[in-house]
Protein backbone atom coordinates (compact mmCIF):
# COMPACT_ATOMS: atom_id res chain seq x y z
CA UNK A 1 0.00 0.00 0.00
CA UNK A 2 1.20 3.71 -0.41
CA UNK A 3 2.17 5.57 2.12
CA UNK A 4 3.86 9.24 2.57
CA UNK A 5 3.91 12.55 0.28
CA UNK A 6 7.36 13.51 -1.32
CA UNK A 7 8.64 16.57 -1.83
CA UNK A 8 11.73 16.58 -4.54
CA UNK A 9 13.97 19.39 -4.83
CA UNK A 10 16.58 19.38 -7.45
CA UNK A 11 17.30 21.65 -10.04
CA UNK A 12 18.39 18.78 -12.86
CA UNK A 13 15.60 18.40 -15.14
CA UNK A 14 16.52 14.80 -15.71
CA UNK A 15 16.74 14.06 -12.39
CA UNK A 16 13.58 15.29 -11.12
CA UNK A 17 11.84 13.80 -14.28
CA UNK A 18 13.14 10.06 -13.25
CA UNK A 19 11.66 10.53 -10.18
CA UNK A 20 8.08 11.37 -11.36
CA UNK A 21 8.04 8.29 -13.36
CA UNK A 22 9.62 6.26 -10.11
CA UNK A 23 8.24 7.33 -6.49
CA UNK A 24 4.38 7.75 -7.57
CA UNK A 25 4.60 4.19 -7.83
CA UNK A 26 5.66 3.43 -4.41
CA UNK A 27 4.09 6.87 -2.61
CA UNK A 28 0.66 8.46 -2.59
CA UNK A 29 1.71 11.72 -3.45
CA UNK A 30 5.01 13.34 -5.07
CA UNK A 31 5.71 16.83 -5.54
CA UNK A 32 8.59 18.22 -7.78
CA UNK A 33 10.73 21.70 -7.17
CA UNK A 34 13.57 23.05 -9.58
CA UNK A 35 14.59 25.14 -7.22
CA UNK A 36 14.44 25.53 -3.43
CA UNK A 37 13.19 29.65 -3.66
CA UNK A 38 9.53 28.00 -3.25
CA UNK A 39 9.91 26.08 -0.30
CA UNK A 40 8.63 28.22 2.23
CA UNK A 41 5.46 28.69 0.90
CA UNK A 42 5.21 24.86 -1.05
CA UNK A 43 5.90 23.43 3.03
CA UNK A 44 2.98 25.74 4.39
CA UNK A 45 0.87 24.81 0.98
CA UNK A 46 0.88 20.91 2.15
CA UNK A 47 1.06 20.37 5.70
CA UNK A 48 1.04 16.49 5.14
CA UNK A 49 4.15 15.98 3.31
CA UNK A 50 6.56 13.69 5.16
CA UNK A 51 9.55 13.67 3.38
CA UNK A 52 11.52 16.42 1.27
CA UNK A 53 14.21 15.17 -1.04
CA UNK A 54 16.49 17.63 -1.02
CA UNK A 55 19.40 18.47 -3.32
CA UNK A 56 22.60 19.74 -2.02
CA UNK A 57 23.78 22.23 -4.93
CA UNK A 58 21.65 24.56 -7.07
CA UNK A 59 24.67 26.86 -8.65
CA UNK A 60 27.03 25.52 -11.54
CA UNK A 61 30.29 25.30 -10.32
CA UNK A 62 29.14 25.13 -6.95
CA UNK A 63 29.66 21.53 -5.20
CA UNK A 64 30.72 22.22 -1.58
CA UNK A 65 27.00 21.48 -0.10
CA UNK A 66 26.50 24.77 1.42
CA UNK A 67 23.25 25.51 -0.28
CA UNK A 68 21.63 21.96 1.24
CA UNK A 69 22.72 22.50 4.42
CA UNK A 70 21.17 26.02 4.31
CA UNK A 71 17.85 24.93 3.19
CA UNK A 72 18.17 21.78 5.46
CA UNK A 73 18.01 24.26 8.66
CA UNK A 74 15.50 26.64 6.82
CA UNK A 75 13.00 23.49 6.55
CA UNK A 76 13.68 22.04 10.15
CA UNK A 77 12.48 25.94 11.31
CA UNK A 78 9.91 25.32 9.67
CA UNK A 79 8.27 22.08 10.29
CA UNK A 80 10.61 20.50 12.96
CA UNK A 81 9.47 16.53 12.53
CA UNK A 82 9.46 16.61 8.87
CA UNK A 83 11.64 14.00 7.59
CA UNK A 84 14.86 15.59 5.20
CA UNK A 85 16.89 13.13 3.20
CA UNK A 86 19.41 15.30 1.51
CA UNK A 87 20.93 14.30 -2.25
CA UNK A 88 24.32 14.64 -3.68
CA UNK A 89 26.35 13.73 -6.61
CA UNK A 90 29.60 14.45 -4.20
CA UNK A 91 30.33 11.59 -1.51
CA UNK A 92 31.50 13.59 1.36
CA UNK A 93 31.30 11.51 4.54
CA UNK A 94 31.90 14.99 6.31
CA UNK A 95 28.73 16.71 4.90
CA UNK A 96 27.34 14.13 5.88
CA UNK A 97 28.22 14.20 9.35
CA UNK A 98 27.43 18.14 9.45
CA UNK A 99 23.67 16.95 7.97
CA UNK A 100 22.64 14.48 10.57
CA UNK A 101 23.52 17.10 13.23
CA UNK A 102 21.81 19.20 11.51
CA UNK A 103 18.72 17.26 11.72
CA UNK A 104 19.01 15.16 8.24
CA UNK A 105 17.41 12.15 8.59
CA UNK A 106 19.74 10.48 5.78
CA UNK A 107 21.97 10.74 2.71
CA UNK A 108 21.55 9.79 -0.65
CA UNK A 109 24.41 10.05 -3.81
CA UNK A 110 23.75 10.12 -7.25
CA UNK A 111 23.66 8.59 -9.13
CA UNK A 112 21.14 6.42 -6.96
CA UNK A 113 19.75 2.80 -6.37
CA UNK A 114 16.46 2.44 -6.79
CA UNK A 115 15.65 -0.21 -4.00
CA UNK A 116 18.24 1.55 -1.35
CA UNK A 117 16.32 5.22 -2.50
CA UNK A 118 12.88 4.05 -1.72
CA UNK A 119 14.06 2.08 1.45
CA UNK A 120 15.67 5.24 2.59
CA UNK A 121 12.51 7.56 1.84
CA UNK A 122 9.72 4.75 3.37
CA UNK A 123 11.76 4.65 6.21
CA UNK A 124 11.95 8.36 5.95
CA UNK A 125 8.46 8.51 5.84
CA UNK A 126 7.90 6.32 9.18
CA UNK A 127 9.90 8.46 11.19
CA UNK A 128 8.48 11.81 10.40
CA UNK A 129 4.74 9.62 11.52
CA UNK A 130 5.86 8.99 14.24
CA UNK A 131 7.76 12.37 15.28
CA UNK A 132 4.07 13.95 14.60
CA UNK A 133 2.61 11.12 16.94
CA UNK A 134 4.88 11.79 19.33
CA UNK A 135 4.18 15.38 19.61
CA UNK A 136 1.00 15.15 19.37
CA UNK A 137 0.69 12.97 22.44
CA UNK A 138 3.16 15.17 23.94
CA UNK A 139 0.37 18.48 23.06
CA UNK A 140 -2.30 15.88 24.29
CA UNK A 141 -0.41 15.36 27.85
CA UNK A 142 -0.24 18.89 28.36
CA UNK A 143 -3.39 19.77 27.68
CA UNK A 144 -4.95 17.04 30.04
CA UNK A 145 -2.80 18.04 33.07
CA UNK A 146 -4.73 19.94 35.37
CA UNK A 147 -1.60 20.20 37.88
CA UNK A 148 -0.42 23.65 39.48
CA UNK A 149 2.85 22.65 40.56
CA UNK A 150 3.80 26.39 41.77
CA UNK A 151 7.10 27.91 42.88
CA UNK A 152 7.21 26.89 46.22
CA UNK A 153 10.84 24.95 46.79
CA UNK A 154 8.99 21.84 48.12
CA UNK A 155 6.49 21.67 45.01
CA UNK A 156 9.42 22.12 42.83
CA UNK A 157 11.67 19.61 44.44
CA UNK A 158 8.79 17.05 44.11
CA UNK A 159 8.32 17.84 40.30
CA UNK A 160 11.93 16.86 39.80
CA UNK A 161 11.34 13.80 41.35
CA UNK A 162 7.89 12.67 40.02
CA UNK A 163 9.68 13.52 36.43
CA UNK A 164 11.88 11.08 36.98
CA UNK A 165 10.22 8.37 38.48
CA UNK A 166 6.76 8.92 36.24
CA UNK A 167 8.24 7.01 33.33
CA UNK A 168 9.10 3.93 35.12
CA UNK A 169 6.40 1.03 36.77
CA UNK A 170 7.91 1.44 40.19
CA UNK A 171 4.91 1.57 42.75
CA UNK A 172 4.42 4.97 44.23
CA UNK A 173 2.96 5.75 47.55
CA UNK A 174 1.37 9.24 47.91
CA UNK A 175 1.05 11.11 51.29
CA UNK A 176 -0.40 14.47 52.68
CA UNK A 177 -3.12 15.83 54.43
CA UNK A 178 -7.19 15.61 52.78
CA UNK A 179 -7.39 18.32 49.98
CA UNK A 180 -3.68 18.83 48.90
CA UNK A 181 -4.47 16.98 45.82
CA UNK A 182 -3.19 13.45 46.12
CA UNK A 183 -5.76 12.35 43.51
CA UNK A 184 -4.54 14.97 40.87
CA UNK A 185 -0.47 13.42 41.49
CA UNK A 186 -1.85 10.14 40.86
CA UNK A 187 -3.10 11.48 37.51
CA UNK A 188 -0.41 13.52 36.50
CA UNK A 189 1.79 10.83 37.17
CA UNK A 190 -0.27 8.35 34.78
CA UNK A 191 0.28 11.21 32.05
CA UNK A 192 3.35 11.61 32.79
CA UNK A 193 4.05 7.30 32.03
CA UNK A 194 4.58 5.40 29.15
CA UNK A 195 0.97 3.68 30.39
CA UNK A 196 -0.93 7.33 29.49
CA UNK A 197 -2.86 5.85 26.35
CA UNK A 198 -4.30 3.11 29.04
CA UNK A 199 -6.97 3.80 31.82
CA UNK A 200 -6.10 4.97 34.90
CA UNK A 201 -8.66 3.04 37.34
CA UNK A 202 -9.39 5.26 40.81
CA UNK A 203 -10.73 3.56 44.14
CA UNK A 204 -11.42 4.82 47.19
CA UNK A 205 -11.10 2.49 49.22
CA UNK A 206 -12.49 3.72 52.44
CA UNK A 207 -15.69 3.95 50.63
CA UNK A 208 -15.24 0.09 49.58
CA UNK A 209 -18.06 -1.96 51.97
CA UNK A 210 -16.16 -5.10 53.86
CA UNK A 211 -18.52 -7.74 51.69
CA UNK A 212 -17.66 -6.21 48.33
CA UNK A 213 -14.08 -5.63 48.72
CA UNK A 214 -13.26 -8.67 46.58
CA UNK A 215 -15.66 -8.27 44.22
CA UNK A 216 -15.07 -4.74 43.40
CA UNK A 217 -11.13 -5.61 43.41
CA UNK A 218 -10.86 -8.77 41.88
CA UNK A 219 -14.35 -9.30 40.51
CA UNK A 220 -17.04 -11.97 40.33
CA UNK A 221 -18.26 -14.64 37.93
CA UNK A 222 -21.89 -15.22 37.05
CA UNK A 223 -24.27 -16.60 40.55
CA UNK A 224 -21.12 -16.12 42.74
CA UNK A 225 -23.01 -14.50 45.44
CA UNK A 226 -26.77 -13.84 45.49
CA UNK A 227 -26.84 -10.60 43.51
CA UNK A 228 -24.19 -12.06 41.07
CA UNK A 229 -26.05 -11.99 37.84
CA UNK A 230 -23.76 -11.78 35.66
CA UNK A 231 -20.06 -11.75 35.75
CA UNK A 232 -17.83 -8.49 35.99
CA UNK A 233 -14.48 -7.51 36.11
CA UNK A 234 -13.02 -6.31 39.23
CA UNK A 235 -11.14 -2.73 39.36
CA UNK A 236 -7.63 -5.06 38.93
CA UNK A 237 -8.35 -6.63 35.53
CA UNK A 238 -10.06 -2.82 34.33
CA UNK A 239 -6.88 -1.20 34.76
CA UNK A 240 -4.68 -3.66 33.46
CA UNK A 241 -2.23 -2.54 31.05
CA UNK A 242 -2.87 1.01 32.99
CA UNK A 243 -2.76 2.78 36.77
CA UNK A 244 -4.60 1.82 39.20
CA UNK A 245 -4.89 4.28 42.27
CA UNK A 246 -5.80 2.64 45.83
CA UNK A 247 -7.14 6.13 47.85
CA UNK A 248 -7.09 6.10 50.98
CA UNK A 249 -5.08 2.69 51.56
CA UNK A 250 -4.76 3.45 54.97
CA UNK A 251 -8.17 2.75 56.62
CA UNK A 252 -8.39 -0.51 54.49
CA UNK A 253 -9.23 -3.03 57.68
CA UNK A 254 -6.08 -5.25 58.72
CA UNK A 255 -7.87 -8.76 57.33
CA UNK A 256 -8.49 -7.30 54.04
CA UNK A 257 -4.88 -6.26 53.28
CA UNK A 258 -3.73 -9.65 53.26
CA UNK A 259 -5.64 -10.57 50.15
CA UNK A 260 -4.43 -7.48 48.50
CA UNK A 261 -0.89 -7.78 49.47
CA UNK A 262 -1.25 -11.56 47.60
CA UNK A 263 -3.02 -9.93 44.02
CA UNK A 264 0.14 -7.14 44.45
CA UNK A 265 2.79 -9.88 44.67
CA UNK A 266 1.25 -12.21 42.53
CA UNK A 267 0.52 -9.54 39.61
CA UNK A 268 -2.82 -11.90 39.43
CA UNK A 269 -6.21 -11.94 40.63
CA UNK A 270 -8.95 -14.56 41.22
CA UNK A 271 -12.73 -13.43 40.88
CA UNK A 272 -15.25 -14.70 43.29
CA UNK A 273 -16.71 -18.12 42.23
CA UNK A 274 -13.88 -18.72 40.18
CA UNK A 275 -10.71 -20.87 41.08
CA UNK A 276 -8.22 -19.78 38.15
CA UNK A 277 -5.88 -16.90 38.60
CA UNK A 278 -5.80 -14.20 35.99
CA UNK A 279 -2.65 -12.25 35.44
CA UNK A 280 -2.90 -8.60 35.38
CA UNK A 281 -0.25 -6.13 34.53
CA UNK A 282 -0.52 -2.53 36.36
CA UNK A 283 1.18 0.25 37.73
CA UNK A 284 0.37 0.83 41.66
CA UNK A 285 -0.02 3.98 43.32
CA UNK A 286 -1.70 4.44 46.52
CA UNK A 287 -2.48 7.19 48.69
CA UNK A 288 -3.18 8.35 52.22
CA UNK A 289 -3.13 10.86 54.97
CA UNK A 290 -2.52 8.78 57.27
CA UNK A 291 0.65 7.60 59.42
CA UNK A 292 1.43 4.13 58.12
CA UNK A 293 5.01 3.78 59.99
CA UNK A 294 2.72 4.83 63.16
CA UNK A 295 -0.06 2.52 61.98
CA UNK A 296 2.27 -0.78 61.62
CA UNK A 297 3.87 0.19 64.87
CA UNK A 298 -0.05 0.13 66.73
CA UNK A 299 -0.73 -3.56 64.31
CA UNK A 300 -2.89 -1.46 62.34
CA UNK A 301 -1.33 -2.13 58.55
CA UNK A 302 0.56 -4.31 57.52
CA UNK A 303 4.43 -4.08 57.56
CA UNK A 304 4.58 -6.29 53.99
CA UNK A 305 2.06 -4.65 52.02
CA UNK A 306 3.68 -1.06 53.11
CA UNK A 307 6.87 -1.89 51.87
CA UNK A 308 5.06 -3.30 48.58
CA UNK A 309 3.53 -0.18 48.34
CA UNK A 310 6.06 2.22 48.86
CA UNK A 311 8.76 1.48 46.40
CA UNK A 312 8.67 5.61 46.25
CA UNK A 313 7.03 8.10 48.91
CA UNK A 314 5.78 11.07 47.64
CA UNK A 315 4.73 13.66 50.26
CA UNK A 316 2.60 16.48 49.32
CA UNK A 317 3.08 19.59 51.37
CA UNK A 318 -0.08 21.03 52.91
CA UNK A 319 -0.76 24.36 51.35
CA UNK A 320 -0.30 26.52 54.56
CA UNK A 321 3.41 25.76 53.41
CA UNK A 322 3.47 26.72 49.98
CA UNK A 323 3.93 30.27 50.29
CA UNK A 324 2.99 32.46 47.40
CA UNK A 325 1.12 29.24 45.73
CA UNK A 326 -1.78 30.45 47.97
CA UNK A 327 -2.64 33.21 45.86
CA UNK A 328 -1.92 31.73 42.89
CA UNK A 329 -4.15 29.00 42.79
CA UNK A 330 -6.14 30.76 44.27
CA UNK A 331 -5.84 33.06 40.78
CA UNK A 332 -6.42 30.17 38.29
CA UNK A 333 -9.75 28.88 40.45
CA UNK A 334 -11.52 33.17 40.07
CA UNK A 335 -10.31 32.90 35.98
CA UNK A 336 -12.07 29.06 36.12
CA UNK A 337 -15.10 30.12 38.70
CA UNK A 338 -15.37 33.49 36.61
CA UNK A 339 -15.93 32.32 33.60
CA UNK A 340 -18.40 29.66 34.46
CA UNK A 341 -20.50 31.76 36.56
CA UNK A 342 -20.09 35.07 33.80
CA UNK A 343 -18.93 36.98 36.49
CA UNK A 344 -17.03 40.57 35.45
CA UNK A 345 -14.12 39.68 38.76
CA UNK A 346 -10.84 39.00 37.80
CA UNK A 347 -8.42 40.28 40.73
CA UNK A 348 -8.54 39.83 44.37
CA UNK A 349 -7.80 43.10 46.26
CA UNK A 350 -5.00 43.48 49.03
CA UNK A 351 -6.86 42.83 51.81
CA UNK A 352 -8.33 39.06 50.38
CA UNK A 353 -4.70 38.98 49.41
CA UNK A 354 -3.54 39.09 53.14
CA UNK A 355 -6.48 37.39 54.48
CA UNK A 356 -5.83 34.47 52.50
CA UNK A 357 -1.97 34.40 53.40
CA UNK A 358 -3.07 34.46 57.27
CA UNK A 359 -5.83 31.57 56.90
CA UNK A 360 -4.68 28.12 58.33
CA UNK A 361 -6.15 26.28 55.42
CA UNK A 362 -6.87 23.24 57.41
CA UNK A 363 -8.88 21.97 54.27
CA UNK A 364 -5.90 22.98 51.90
CA UNK A 365 -6.35 23.11 48.25
CA UNK A 366 -9.77 21.56 48.25
CA UNK A 367 -10.90 24.37 50.71
CA UNK A 368 -9.37 27.01 48.87
CA UNK A 369 -11.21 26.11 45.57
CA UNK A 370 -14.62 25.70 47.12
CA UNK A 371 -13.77 29.18 49.06
CA UNK A 372 -12.91 31.20 45.84
CA UNK A 373 -16.02 29.48 44.15
CA UNK A 374 -18.28 30.86 46.69
CA UNK A 375 -16.40 34.28 46.25
CA UNK A 376 -17.22 34.92 42.92
CA UNK A 377 -20.92 33.31 42.93
CA UNK A 378 -21.64 36.32 45.92
CA UNK A 379 -19.31 38.93 44.51
CA UNK A 380 -21.01 41.52 41.96
CA UNK A 381 -17.80 43.43 41.60
CA UNK A 382 -14.57 43.55 39.69
CA UNK A 383 -12.51 42.30 42.34
CA UNK A 384 -12.90 39.79 45.06
CA UNK A 385 -12.69 41.37 48.83
CA UNK A 386 -11.94 40.85 51.82
CA UNK A 387 -16.14 40.33 53.01
CA UNK A 388 -16.14 38.39 49.99
CA UNK A 389 -14.09 35.52 51.45
CA UNK A 390 -16.10 33.24 53.75
CA UNK A 391 -13.60 31.40 56.10
CA UNK A 392 -14.59 29.77 58.80
CA UNK A 393 -12.53 31.55 62.17
CA UNK A 394 -11.48 28.54 63.89
CA UNK A 395 -8.89 27.91 60.95
CA UNK A 396 -8.12 31.83 60.97
CA UNK A 397 -5.50 33.73 63.26
CA UNK A 398 -5.34 32.95 66.72
CA UNK A 399 -8.89 31.51 66.94
CA UNK A 400 -7.90 27.66 66.82
CA UNK A 401 -10.25 26.13 69.55
CA UNK A 402 -13.01 24.39 69.14
CA UNK A 403 -16.18 26.52 69.88
CA UNK A 404 -14.14 29.73 70.53
CA UNK A 405 -16.16 31.85 68.25
CA UNK A 406 -19.78 31.87 70.26
CA UNK A 407 -22.48 31.66 68.24
CA UNK A 408 -22.35 28.93 65.70
CA UNK A 409 -24.48 27.40 63.66
CA UNK A 410 -24.95 23.42 63.70
CA UNK A 411 -22.92 22.51 60.60
CA UNK A 412 -20.17 24.93 61.74
CA UNK A 413 -20.02 23.07 65.63
CA UNK A 414 -20.18 19.84 63.61
CA UNK A 415 -17.37 20.90 61.15
CA UNK A 416 -14.97 22.64 63.64
CA UNK A 417 -15.99 19.26 66.11
CA UNK A 418 -15.00 17.14 63.02
CA UNK A 419 -11.58 19.17 62.60
CA UNK A 420 -10.58 18.95 66.34
CA UNK A 421 -11.40 15.24 66.13
CA UNK A 422 -8.95 14.55 63.17
CA UNK A 423 -6.41 16.30 64.88
CA UNK A 424 -6.72 14.49 68.14
CA UNK A 425 -6.50 11.15 66.25
CA UNK A 426 -3.69 12.15 64.17
CA UNK A 427 -5.63 11.71 61.34
CA UNK A 428 -6.93 7.95 61.18
CA UNK A 429 -10.10 8.45 60.11
CA UNK A 430 -11.15 4.83 61.66
CA UNK A 431 -10.90 6.16 65.04
CA UNK A 432 -12.00 9.53 63.94
CA UNK A 433 -15.51 7.83 63.03
CA UNK A 434 -15.72 5.76 66.20
CA UNK A 435 -14.94 8.80 68.28
CA UNK A 436 -17.80 10.49 66.94
CA UNK A 437 -20.24 7.63 67.01
CA UNK A 438 -20.72 7.51 62.87
CA UNK A 439 -20.16 5.03 59.65
CA UNK A 440 -16.44 6.18 57.98
CA UNK A 441 -19.08 6.63 54.74
CA UNK A 442 -20.95 8.83 56.90
CA UNK A 443 -17.63 10.69 58.09
CA UNK A 444 -16.55 10.50 54.30
CA UNK A 445 -19.44 12.04 53.12
CA UNK A 446 -19.19 14.94 55.86
CA UNK A 447 -15.82 15.39 54.93
CA UNK A 448 -16.89 15.93 51.18
CA UNK A 449 -19.41 18.04 52.36
CA UNK A 450 -17.28 20.78 54.59
CA UNK A 451 -14.53 20.81 52.28
CA UNK A 452 -12.43 19.00 55.03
Amino acid sequence: MKKGNILVVDDNRAIRTSLELLLPLHFERVITLPSPKELHDTLRRNPDLDVVLLDMNFHAGINTGGEGLYWLREIKKIRPTLSVVLFTAYGDIELAVTAIKDGATDFIEKPWDNNKLLITLQNAVQLSRNSQKINALKSLKQEKSEMFWGESPAMQALRAMVEKVAPTDANILILGENGTGKEMLAREVHLLSRRSEEQLVSVDMGAVTETLFESELFGHSKGAFTDAKSERAGKFEVASGGTLFLDEIGNLPLHLQSKLLVAIQSRAVVRLGENTPRPIDIRLITATNTNLEAAIAEDRFREDLYYRINTFVIELPPLRERGDDIVELASLFLVRYAKKYGKSCSSFALSAIEKMKNHIWSGNIRELQHTIEKAVILSDKNEIRSDDLLLTKSNSGGNSGAFATGAMTIEQMERTMIESTIRACGGNMSDVADKLGITRQTLYNKLKKYSL
